[in-house]
């Protein structure tokens, strides 16, 4: 457990709004001081959305960032699957004794072995859906940046891209085909002033100098 008042609380985190006062922490805690780059998107993401998203993660990783997602089904696996070897941190919307989905328990371990989980909540604490609103807001605390890789036009990942902007961070987006509903949010994220991604050079070159 780190509190707010100890060095060994994320710094990014520290300067959001409403910062949680206590944090719980499984693995290595080194890990949440290395800057870093948040990866979300789509749960029913596309073969090539997975595919992008775990290059960004790899590439953006090998240039010292940290990877962070919300281990949820789709672009955020993909994220932490592609950043294991350089340090990926999973935010969990129950406590690190409940994670969700089911599916993704092996992923958590290996990211428990490797990088680091973090949650606010207590122990126990089954997620309901009203805190992965509540998750996504540490998604984008603990990060220079975000992108969304995948979005419908209502998404949990166009709520984590508000909650950036709204903190002052950066917003990418990869740009997708108008047929498929899941690249809506993300075209719109567009649209509306988000730096375009379709490298990760294209983030890195954004938040060189960060």
């Amino acid at each position: 457990f780190v509190a707010i008042g100890e060095g060994a609380y994320p710094p990014l985190l520290r300067r959001i709004s409403g910062p949680p006062p206590l944090i719980a922490v499984k693995g290595e805690p080194a890990a949440l001081h290395l800057p870093a780059v948040a990866i979300v998107g789509a749960r029913n993401a596309s073969l090539a959305g997975i595919k992008m998203a775990r290059m960004l993660a790899h590439e953006i990783g090998r240039e010292g960032y940290a990877v962070v997602s919300g281990l949820a089904r789709g672009i955020d696996a993909a994220a932490h699957s592609g950043s294991l070897d350089t340090g990926t941190i999973a935010a969990m919307a129950g406590g690190l004794d409940k994670p969700y989905p089911p599916e993704n328990v092996p992923l958590m371990e290996e990211i428990a072995a490797r990088g680091a989980l973090i949650s606010e909540m207590p122990f126990g604490w089954e997620p309901r859906a009203r805190d992965f609103p509540r998750r996504n807001r540490i998604v984008a605390g603990l990060s220079l940046g975000l992108v969304v890789v995948e979005a419908a036009v209502r998404s949990g990942s166009l709520i984590s891209a508000r909650l950036a902007g709204e903190m002052g961070r950066l917003v990418f987006a990869v740009p997708g085909s108008p047929l498929d509903p899941r690249a809506a949010g993300t075209n719109g994220l567009l649209k509306d002033g988000a730096i375009l991604v379709t490298e990760a050079r294209d983030v890195l070159d954004a938040l060189s100098p960060l």
